[in-house]
């Protein structure tokens, strides 16, 4: 089928799904497992990236700020992306947006241990953080689409293979420069191998339906003033500002306040990522089967039960059960978020979850800042408290959004 199916009354999230729902269920089956591997990839290209973070400070000599500066610039590129390319991405389909975002984090993420100075690393690392953030709001985009198409929850199982995309990255790039693989060539060959992956998978994605946002009585400038997508994007910052805190302090929490081994401080955080990991793949299940504002509840309390027993009692036993359901609680937030953004009436997929996928990631950046600066002034335990009270915020406010939204 052509990448452009248009017709004359093509317009509205509707009649896009009207257009998906007439393909064989076999073209709408194969389309959520290229899906699948977009979402894979992603996550290993970040990974990949993330292990080099040493090599790069190393190269070049970095201090502590000037490394700082360096990872900004990634999210940086990112936020920037996630502001301007919604309307673009709307108008020129997920194919060609994916295939943007992922040959961008290919051709930039070889580049990154190649340039020559500084000040050049740092505008590689923003054009890597812009080609990722492209990816993540077309493939969360297209995953709505498929989501749509075969009417039944796949967001959070998607979002899951991210997460072991991330894992086998991790595991992978390890594994080789253990082995001696030098880094350079590791990065090269992380992003040869996933844009082979993009190019078989994006012939199976969806056919392009232009979403016109005027058969709601919106335009693409009307996702600014969508009080849906605030409240979304507002929960979305909640939920990131209590992951990104979990990323940054669950080890350091481990080693210094439960006294843990080295060891056993990284197990903790394992623990939290694979809760992560499981609860996506079951998100679907209990979503299709009590709805998103249960599906939301249940895993904001969750997530605030297992991080006050961690707080509460600081043994390694308890620490690291309260980090897996932290991670279980967290694990659906994000893709129940971005699907209902997806379908917010007035605005495109893509341009919903730009705006709702930007809001969040300042949660990710200024979450474990806020924790820091809590503690600083008083101690971890409490500035991790500041996480149990993101939960049970979204615990209280998070199922009646949505049941108002009817998302």
């Amino acid at each position: 089928m052509s990448e452009s199916v248009c017709s004359a009354n093509a317009t509205g999230r509707d009649a896009v799904q009207a257009v998906h729902r007439r393909l064989p269920v076999a073209k709408r089956e194969r389309a959520r497992y290229a899906t699948m591997a977009v979402f894979f990839i992603a996550g290993m290209l970040y990974a990949s990236w993330g292990v080099h973070v040493p090599t790069v400070r190393d190269k070049f000599h970095l201090s502590p700020g000037a490394l700082s500066i360096a990872l900004l610039a990634v999210a940086a590129g990112s936020i920037i992306a996630m502001l301007t390319n919604g309307p673009w991405i709307s108008r020129v389909g997920t194919r060609r947006a994916c295939l943007a975002g992922g040959i961008g984090m290919t051709v930039f993420g070889s580049l990154i241990l190649l340039a020559p100075s500084y000040w050049l690393l740092v505008l590689v690392l923003a054009l890597f953080g812009f080609s990722m953030a492209t990816l993540d709001v077309a493939m969360n985009a297209e995953a709505s689409a498929v989501e749509e198409a075969l009417e039944r929850p796949i967001m959070s199982s998607l979002h899951g293979m991210f997460s072991v995309g991330g894992m086998a990255g991790a595991a992978v790039g390890g594994a080789m420069l253990a082995h001696g693989l030098p880094p350079v060539a590791h990065l090269a060959l992380a992003c040869a191998v996933s844009l082979v992956v993009l190019l078989v998978s994006m012939p199976n994605v969806l056919p392009h339906v232009p979403h016109a946002a005027s058969a709601h009585g919106g335009s693409s400038s009307n996702r600014w003033r969508s009080r849906a997508l605030w409240a979304l994007g507002a929960l979305a910052l909640i939920a990131l500002i209590a992951e990104g805190a979990m990323y940054d302090w669950a080890t350091v929490y481990m080693r210094d306040v439960v006294l843990a081994t080295p060891a056993l401080s990284s197990a903790a955080y394992a623990a939290f990522t694979g809760g992560m990991a499981a609860g996506r793949f079951g998100g679907d299940a209990v979503r299709a089967r009590f709805g998103a504002p249960q599906l939301i509840f249940a895993s904001a309390a969750l997530a605030f039960i297992g991080m006050v027993a961690a707080l509460v009692v600081p043994s390694a036993l308890v620490t690291m059960a309260g980090f897996t359901l932290m991670g279980l609680g967290l694990a659906n937030m994000m893709p129940v978020l971005f699907a209902a953004a997806a379908r917010v009436d007035g605005v495109s997929p893509a341009e919903g979850l730009a705006q709702v996928a930007g809001l969040a990631y300042f949660g990710l950046l200024f979450g474990p800042v806020l924790i820091g600066g809590v503690a600083q002034i008083s101690t971890l335990p409490i500035g991790l408290s500041v996480v149990a009270a993101c939960a049970a915020l979204i615990a209280l406010v998070g199922p009646r959004i949505m049941k108002q939204l009817k998302l």
